[in-house]
């Protein structure tokens, strides 16, 4: 059965893809264009601010991090649109099943979802999807992304990521690591690292990131690439070595360490993000009183830290920037899954 939860309403009414942006730039338009659909918020948020709920699908399951993102958010958002918050999860097939649901969504804003990373990745390592990644949906933000982080468990006689490539290449094959599961984004992080250092270190898929954190803690995988925030308390205890963060930047929690791409991998640049989403066909004011709600939603405290104690950086790029970056992802993960020969069993 699906999960559901409701967040009530506030009682007041308050190198591959150049030839589209580029993942910065789609991302970093973001900031200019904040004020230009805020003015409309009271005015959209009355337009549904009819006591009907607004039903959000999650096409992942309870406890990823896109459903604690928008559990963290929800009543924020409720109150931001002046009408409850129902929050659905429908996992399964990497994401395909639930966004299935959100493409035949009816295109009136009373239906929407949140998708990550697998969305993008998805074209290029299933066979068979019932829908179009780009035509078939309406971005409304990039709401917001997190860094990976590539471990090691202590037994692994490595500190940095020129050490790691170094004992790679002179025991090709030996070394392993495990991801949340095959043709996921922390999959393809990791045979992204693997592809561009030119090692050979052999993939173990697992069923989830509980079963992943559980095997390198314990030792049975040496190597993983994971979000930072469900991996800083091992870091920080010893239980796992950080060997380089994944973004193109250093990540604030972990200033002293140094990213994958100035260790010898220019390039390498890969973070988790999560984007609220419609059908395609949703019309313009609809996404503009969405993206608005999200904006006033994370102008509140609440929301606002909530979020960024999970490790999420805020984006809030509006819809053409968003539809852009989708674009650019689609074209860049498939470049990806091609060049390190990701295949689905």
């Amino acid at each position: 059965m699906p999960r559901t939860t409701t967040a009530p309403a506030s009682p007041h009414d308050t190198p591959a893809a150049r030839s589209v942006l580029t993942r910065r730039q789609a991302l970093a338009t973001g900031a200019a264009a904040l004020g230009a659909v805020a003015w409309g918020l009271p005015r959209l948020a009355r337009a549904q601010g009819d006591g009907k709920p607004l039903r959000v699908i999650l096409p992942l399951s309870a406890g990823s991090g896109v459903d604690g993102a928008m559990r963290a958010i929800s009543t924020s958002l409720a109150k931001a649109l002046g009408q409850p918050v129902v929050i659905e999860n429908l996992p399964g097939a990497g994401g395909i099943t639930g966004t299935t649901q959100i493409v035949r969504a009816p295109k009136d804003g009373s239906v929407i979802g949140v998708v990550s990373n697998n969305h993008v990745v998805n074209p290029s390592v299933y066979k068979n999807i019932p829908f179009d990644s780009l035509a078939d949906i309406a971005p409304i933000t990039i709401l917001g992304a997190t860094p990976f982080v590539l471990v090691a468990h202590p037994s692994v006689p490595v500190k940095t990521v020129q050490e790691l490539i170094a004992l790679a290449r002179a025991k090709p094959g030996v070394l392993n690591y495990g991801s949340s599961g095959n043709g996921t984004i922390l999959h393809l992080a990791a045979a992204m690292f693997v592809d561009q250092a030119k090692v050979s270190i052999q993939h173990i898929p697992y069923k989830g990131m509980g079963p992943l954190m559980n095997d390198v803690l314990g030792g049975q995988v040496q190597l993983a690439v994971v979000a930072v925030a469900p991996a800083a308390a091992h870091i920080k205890s010893g239980a796992l070595r950080v060997l380089g963060v994944t973004t193109a930047s250093r990540v604030p929690s972990l200033p002293g360490v140094p990213t994958i791409a100035e260790q010898g991998l220019p390039g390498y640049e890969l973070d988790g993000w999560i984007a609220p989403v419609g059908p395609a066909g949703l019309p313009k004011a609809e996404l503009q009183r969405l993206y608005a709600a999200f904006k006033a939603a994370m102008e509140m405290p609440e929301a606002r830290d909530a979020l960024i104690a999970q490790g999420y950086e805020i984006k809030l790029t509006p819809a053409e920037p968003a539809a852009a970056f989708f674009r650019s992802e689609v074209a860049r993960m498939a470049q990806v899954v091609k060049n390190a020969n990701v295949t689905m069993d």
